[in-house]
């Protein structure tokens, strides 16, 4: 396993939308143990392939929301792959999200609590699962990668804008790595 380089904003891979994976062999199977070791690493909850720069419709998660009994978060990996949205609720939620690929910088954002999607696994079996609360947000934030849609897009022009200043401004003094 590997860690991997994270693309940061403005690299225009994280634009793109991803294409389907149609192969499931050892070299994916790699890429998503790649993934998760650089997830962990960074640390982050969920992480879409478009982010290590392979633009292909792959993304894991892992919310860590259990603690064993010495306190240390409790894995629980899972891998998406040609995930789809197929349903979503009429009820929107803010919550604070953030991103690898944007370092450092949070905004609450509107999404539906509860979705119904469709996926495969490693293997390439086919899921569908009714999702809600953080695990929906998360996946819906994955999606968007997968389709060249960053979290920073739901915001206000204005917003997205003081985001972005600010980016710049810790990159150029050096309290944000590039």
């Amino acid at each position: 396993m590997a860690i991997l380089p994270i693309v940061c904003i403005p690299d225009p891979i994280l634009r793109e939308t991803s294409t389907p994976v149609e192969t499931f062999d050892a070299e994916l199977k790699t890429l998503i143990a790649d993934m998760f070791e650089t997830m962990y690493d960074a640390p982050g909850i969920g992480l879409a392939a478009v982010q290590v720069g392979v633009p292909k419709r792959l993304l894991v998660i892992d919310l860590q929301e259990e603690e064993d009994a010495d306190g240390k978060p409790v894995k629980d990996p899972r891998v998406f792959i040609n995930p789809e949205v197929l349903e979503e609720s009429d009820t929107f939620v803010p919550y604070k999200e953030g991103c690898l690929s944007i370092p450092d910088q949070y905004a609450d954002v509107l999404r539906p609590d509860r979705i119904r999607a469709k996926w495969q696994d490693a293997e390439g079996g086919w899921h569908e699962e009714k999702i809600e609360g953080l695990l929906a947000v998360c996946l819906q934030h994955e999606i968007d990668h997968l389709n060249g849609v960053l979290f920073i897009d739901h915001l206000s022009r204005l917003k997205r804008e003081m985001l972005l200043k600010k980016l710049a401004k810790g990159r150029k003094d050096g309290t944000i790595a590039m």
